[in-house]
């Protein structure tokens, strides 16, 4: 028999709560529920400094708080929360300790709690009573679920670390010249021994969590993604080839949205370490507001200008001072005009682009050579603009 008094309040939601309990769930912001946990969890032993970006603990929060909020919705979680894995790895791989990452996740009952009771009236007490059971529950699954995936990473990234294949990866990256055994040794453990095309990527800073996070996703997936670091560069590189139209094609191809540097190593391992620098140098590149894979083909004008101006040559110096004579008008007019043109390579492109007749822009193109000296329809004189505007 039940052993509560007959007035006890009771723990299990009724019908008639549905309809009030979506309006408080309503109310509750991932955004702002984001901000608070931030503010507690930089308490938490292991977590101050932050051991991984804020912009990556922001993200996780966020998502952290979109996936309990629908779980209170739904009454529980019908499926894995993939945030939660996300969670578990990316810690596991930062180092933050168990103890400390459980702590941190337990603050999200008491901002989710918080959040709650403020937007509560008084006559919602005993309805928030009802369903105190149920949001227990589903932060506790969300616990389980990233302690499993946390501790699973960290068996994963210390058998990884154990292992003769991590030595020959760095000692292949390390040596002067790999000598031809050293090669077959590598691609004989690797299992890369018929020499496939690889895929090679490169993060650095606040964008290596990010490519973390795409690794565990594509090796869930099956995939074999191999790893080394360089410096501040996190390299990446895994066979070609995946299935197309399988979970790894598709989560493979997540890619091209990280902020990465890109190339391809097509004799595999013999081409890799030159293919591994030549995305850590892309990796480079970015400017702070772009998005997007850096390949080759868009980021070899920024390495060539780099490599220029590192050597002392200004590129555009005359160019530019060329230009200051003119008026900021005429200035703005003529870049405009052979910027678009040397995206298009067409006047008659270009002209539509810049809503202005084709001799219009020719007269500035014209312009534009006869005051720089560098005239944009001569390729070997564009090259030096394209380089220099990169």
């Amino acid at each position: 028999m039940d052993a509560r008094p007959t007035d006890a309040l009771s723990d299990t939601p009724t019908a008639a709560d549905r309809e009030r309990w979506l309006e408080l769930l309503a109310t509750l912001d991932p955004e702002s529920l984001t901000d608070r946990f931030l503010d507690r969890v930089v308490s938490v032993p292991g977590y101050s400094p932050a051991p991984i970006p804020v912009s990556e603990l922001r993200r996780t929060g966020t998502l952290s708080f979109v996936s309990l909020i629908e779980g209170m919705q739904a009454g529980g979680f019908s499926e894995p929360v993939a945030v939660a894995t996300d969670v578990g790895v990316s810690r596991a791989r930062a180092g933050v300790p168990l103890t400390s990452l459980m702590t941190a996740i337990r603050h999200d009952f008491t901002v989710l709690w918080e959040a709650l009771t403020r937007a509560a009236t008084a006559d919602d007490a005993e309805l928030i009573v009802r369903h105190t059971n149920i949001v227990m529950r589903i932060v506790d699954d969300y616990v389980h679920q990233t302690e499993a995936a946390y501790v699973a990473e960290l068996q994963r990234m210390n058998e990884e670390q154990a292992s003769v294949r991590q030595g020959l990866i760095a000692a292949f990256f390390h040596d002067v010249q790999p000598a031809p055994e050293r090669l077959r040794a590598l691609a004989s453990e690797l299992e890369l021994t018929d020499n496939p095309p690889l895929t090679v990527v490169a993060a650095v800073g606040d964008d290596i969590a990010a490519l973390r996070v795409h690794i565990s996703g594509l090796e869930r997936a099956g995939g074999r993604v191999f790893t080394h670091h360089l410096g501040d560069t996190l390299i990446a590189f895994m066979r070609q080839g995946a299935l197309r139209g399988s979970r790894l094609a598709e989560i493979g191809a997540q890619a091209r949205a990280l902020r990465v540097g890109a190339t391809v190593a097509q004799h595999g391992v013999a081409d890799l370490r030159q293919a591994a620098a030549t995305a850590g140098a892309l990796a480079h590149v970015f400017t702070a507001d772009e998005t997007g894979a850096m390949p080759w083909s868009r980021g070899w004008a920024r390495l060539a200008a780099r490599g220029l101006l590192d050597s002392g040559n200004p590129i555009l110096a005359d160019v530019h001072d060329a230009l200051a004579r003119c008026t900021p008008a005429e200035r703005a007019r003529l870049e405009e005009a052979a910027r678009s043109y040397l995206q298009t390579g067409s006047v008659g492109a270009s002209a539509e682009a810049l809503y202005c007749h084709r001799n219009t822009l020719a007269n500035r193109l014209r312009r534009f050579a006869d005051l720089t000296g560098v005239d944009p329809l001569i390729p070997a004189e564009a090259a030096r603009l394209v380089v220099g505007w990169a």
